[in-house]
C-alpha cells in the first residue's frame, strides 16, 4: 500500500480574494483553482504541485470569535516549510504580522504568525542556519 499524505486543509476565512493573494506574496505559492463552493460561497485554492489551501467564505462570518485550542476538531495551525525563513519573516512583517514563539530546534527553526481572521501558521525551515 501506498503512504498516504495530505492534500489539502479548507479554513474559512473572510475574504478569500484578499488571504489568497496575501498566501501568494509569503509563500511563493499559485492559485490552483477558485469557484463557487457549498452554501453559495467561494472557495480558493492556493498552494503548490501536490498540496494547498482553501481559503473559503460563505455570508458574513461568525461574530462570535472561536479559541481554536479549546474547541474539539478546532484547527491550531496551519504548518509551512520555507528554504529561507530570515525572508520569509520579513515578508510576514511587511504584511503586517506579528511573529512570536521563535524557536531553534533540532532539526529546523521556526516561527508563529496569526493572519487577519486569526489562522496560526508556523513557519519553519530545516534548511541549515546560515551566518552572515
Amino acid at each position: 500500500m501506498a503512504e498516504a499524505y495530505l492534500e489539502h486543509v479548507n479554513v474559512t476565512v473572510t475574504d478569500p480574494e484578499k488571504t489568497a493573494n496575501q498566501l501568494c506574496e509569503l509563500f511563493g505559492w499559485h492559485v490552483r483553482w477558485r469557484g463557487d463552493a457549498i452554501h453559495g460561497g467561494l472557495s480558493i485554492h492556493v498552494g503548490g504541485k501536490d498540496s494547498y489551501v482553501v481559503v473559503y467564505a460563505k455570508g458574513e462570518p461568525p461574530a462570535d470569535a472561536i479559541d481554536s485550542y479549546a474547541t474539539l476538531g478546532g484547527l491550531n495551525h496551519i504548518g509551512v516549510v520555507v528554504d529561507d525563513l530570515d525572508a520569509t519573516e520579513a515578508r510576514v512583517i511587511a504584511a503586517g504580522h506579528e511573529p512570536f514563539s521563535h524557536a531553534d530546534y533540532e532539526p529546523g527553526r521556526r516561527f508563529y504568525y496569526e493572519d487577519g481572521d486569526g489562522i496560526e501558521f508556523e513557519v519553519v525551515s530545516y534548511a541549515p542556519k546560515t551566518t552572515v
